[in-house]
Parts: C-alpha cells; sequence; structure tokens
C-alpha cells in the first residue's frame, strides 16, 4: 500500500501533466477519426464497444495503480464532480440535433434530458459551500445511470442501422460519447470507490 505521506506535490503535478497529455492526445484522435470520416467507416456497433473501452481503461488504471488512487484523492471529489458540468451543453447539441430531425427520438429525448438533469445536479452540488457525502453520492448513481440508458439505447438503434445515428461519428457529437463519456463514465466509478473509502474512514 502506498502511504499518503509518500504521495509528494512533484508527484501529483506529474500524474496530472502525463494524464493532461493523455487526454489530449484522446481528443485529437477522436477529432482525427471524426474529421476525416474513418469513425463514419466502421461497422457502427463498434463505436459502443469503443465508448466501453473509453470507460474502462482509465478505471482499471485507478483500481490497479495506487499513486492514481492518491492522485484522485489530493484532487477531491469537489472537483471530479465539477467536470460533469460540461454535459450540459452535451444535452444542448443533442436537443440541437434531435430537434432537427438528425438523431432518433427515443435516444436524443433520454441522452439529452439525462445529460442536462446530471450536469445541473452537478453545478449545483459543487457550488454548494459544504455539500455532503450523500449529495455526491447521488449525483453520481443518477450520471452513471445516464450513461448506461444513453449508451444502451444509442447501440440498440445502431444495432437496428437507423441512419439517424450517423452524427454520432462526426464532430461535434462524436467527442460526447468517444470523449467525454468515457471520462465520465470513469470519474462516476472513481467517485464511487472515493466515498466508499470516505465513508469507511469515519465509520
Amino acid at each position: 500500500m502506498l502511504n499518503d505521506n509518500d504521495y509528494s506535490y512533484a508527484q501529483h503535478r506529474t500524474v496530472t501533466r502525463n494524464l493532461a497529455v493523455i487526454g489530449a492526445l484522446w481528443f485529437a484522435a477522436v477529432w482525427w477519426a471524426a474529421t476525416t470520416g474513418a469513425l463514419a467507416l466502421l461497422w457502427q456497433p463498434l463505436i459502443a464497444g469503443m465508448v466501453a473501452l473509453g470507460i474502462l481503461v482509465p478505471t482499471i488504471w485507478f483500481f490497479t495503480v495506487p499513486v492514481a488512487r492518491r492522485w484522485a484523492d489530493r484532487v477531491g471529489i469537489r472537483t471530479i464532480t465539477a467536470f460533469h458540468i460540461w454535459r450540459i451543453p452535451a444535452a444542448l447539441a443533442f436537443f440541437w440535433y434531435g430537434m432537427n430531425g438528425e438523431l432518433p427520438m427515443l435516444f436524443w429525448v433520454l441522452a439529452g434530458t439525462g445529460d442536462l438533469i446530471a450536469g445541473l445536479w452537478a453545478l449545483f452540488v459543487t457550488a454548494k459551500p459544504a455539500s455532503t457525502q450523500r449529495e455526491y453520492l447521488w449525483m453520481h448513481r443518477f450520471g452513471f445511470a445516464d450513461f448506461v440508458v444513453a449508451v444502451g439505447t444509442g447501440l440498440s438503434f445502431t444495432l437496428l442501422m437507423d441512419a439517424r445515428m450517423a452524427p454520432i461519428a462526426a464532430l461535434p457529437l462524436a467527442l460526447i460519447p468517444l470523449f467525454g463519456v468515457g471520462i465520465s463514465g470513469a470519474t462516476h466509478l472513481i467517485a464511487f470507490d472515493m466515498l466508499r473509502r470516505a465513508k469507511s474512514a469515519t465509520a
């Protein structure tokens, strides 16, 4: 086990820098694949697999590398939760495309509404001077459930070969499932572990 005292500011800065570089490369890869049309050439159900992989890889890193948990603890639950505010503009993008008939109605209504609630909830919880662990927990429970519903609904329409799912393989929507959802899904799982450990420490 890595003791808290073994995790220095220099280590935290190094981990943060490395994650920023990885995140930038990840973002650039999705941008390139969507811009060049490479995503559109894929068998579309593969995109759902890529979304799941985007959640799985950082989650495995967190649970298997001790320094990852020290990094998350240093960042704090408030900052990790605040990241989910990005889901507000994501929801607006779903609404825009959906109301223009470019996405299946059930998909954009569920994904857009869920993201809007999750984003506003994250904003509310992190804006409060002193939110409780229970408030954080419920926000992350809802946010993760929203991803399960949205990804499941999107995959269903993709398997049905609904042509209206095509915008998911193009910019800007491609960045939502292939970049934002991966990081957000992983941070939900990270938050669950952080809150569990915090509860155990105070029990």
